[in-house]
C-alpha cells in the first residue's frame, strides 16, 4: 500500500521520535539530512520538512544553520522549593556531569554586592566561582560564597572535582532558604564561559541558605534560558 503524503508524513515523525526516546539518538545527534530522509522514504521534501518540523514544535529536535538538526537536549527540571543537586539532576538525565573550577579564593565579605551582603557572613568568606558541564558541553554558571564562620571546614575544601553546593548539601544542613528567580542576558564573559550569543536569554537563581539564623551560603547560578525548568505545584491554601 502507498501512503499518502499525510500519512507517511506522520510515519517519518513516529519512526524518527521513537529513536529518539528509545536513546538510539542520544541528546545532541545529529540526525539525517532531508535530502538522507527523502531518499530513505522515497518522498517529497516538503513530507519530510513537516515531520521535522514537528519534532522541533515538541521540542524534540533543534534546528542549526551550521550544525543541522540535532536531537535537543533535555530540560533539567527541580521544584522552585528545593535545594537541587545539579549533578545528580544531569546524572540521572544519562549524560555525564562534571564541575570545573574557575577561581577560588578566601577574602573579605563584599558589602557592595547585594545577594552577597544580604547572607550577613561576619567574618571571612570562601568564594568559589565555577561551571557545571553536561555530556563535556556547559551547562551552568555558579559563583558562591560560603561564610567560614559558620561553615570553617569549607577552607579545606579545594572543590576542583566536586561543586561546593554538592559538598554543602551533603556536610552542612540548613534550617531557612531564599530563592531569587530572574531572567537576564548574559554579559559578554557569561557568554563566553556558557558558549553563547552576548545577550543570549538565560535564567538566573541565586539562593540563600541559613543555619539557625546564620548565613551559610550564598549562590548566584546562571543557565542558559533552554536548559534549565523551575517549576511549583500548589493548591488553595498551600
Amino acid at each position: 500500500m502507498t501512503l499518502r503524503a499525510p500519512g507517511l508524513e506522520r510515519r517519518i515523525r513516529a519512526e524518527l521520535e521513537a529513536r529518539i526516546r528509545s536513546g538510539e539518538w542520544p541528546p545532541g545527534h545529529r540526525i539525517p539530512t532531508e535530502a538522507a530522509l527523502m531518499a530513505e522514504y522515497g518522498c517529497a521534501r516538503m513530507t519530510v520538512h513537516k515531520a521535522i518540523t514537528a519534532l522541533a514544535a515538541s521540542g524534540l529536535v533543534t534546528r542549526n544553520k551550521r550544525a543541522g538538526t540535532l536531537v535537543a537536549r533535555p530540560h533539567v527540571v527541580t521544584a522552585v522549593l528545593e535545594i537541587p543537586d545539579i549533578g545528580a539532576l544531569i546524572a540521572a538525565r544519562g549524560e555525564t556531569y562534571a564541575f570545573t573550577l574557575l577561581a577560588r579564593e578566601v577574602r573579605a565579605p563584599a558589602t557592595d554586592d547585594p545577594g552577597e551582603a544580604a547572607l550577613a557572613a561576619p567574618d571571612q568568606v570562601l568564594a568559589v566561582c565555577g561551571l557545571h558541564m553536561a555530556a563535556g558541553e556547559p551547562f551552568g554558571l555558579e559563583t558562591r560564597i560560603i561564610s567560614l564562620a559558620s561553615t570553617p571546614d569549607a577552607e579545606t575544601q579545594d572543590f576542583t572535582h566536586e561543586a561546593p553546593g554538592a559538598w554543602l548539601l551533603r556536610h552542612v544542613p540548613w534550617t531557612e532558604a531564599r530563592h531569587r528567580i530572574t531572567a537576564v542576558a548574559a554579559d559578554a564573559g557569561q557568554a563566553r564561559r556558557l558558549g553563547l550569543a552576548r545577550g543570549a536569554a538565560c535564567l538566573q537563581v541565586e539562593r540563600w541558605t541559613w543555619r539557625a539564623g546564620a548565613g551559610v551560603t550564598f549562590a548566584r547560578q546562571l543557565f542558559p534560558g533552554d536548559r534549565y525548568d523551575l517549576v511549583a505545584e500548589f493548591g488553595p491554601g498551600r
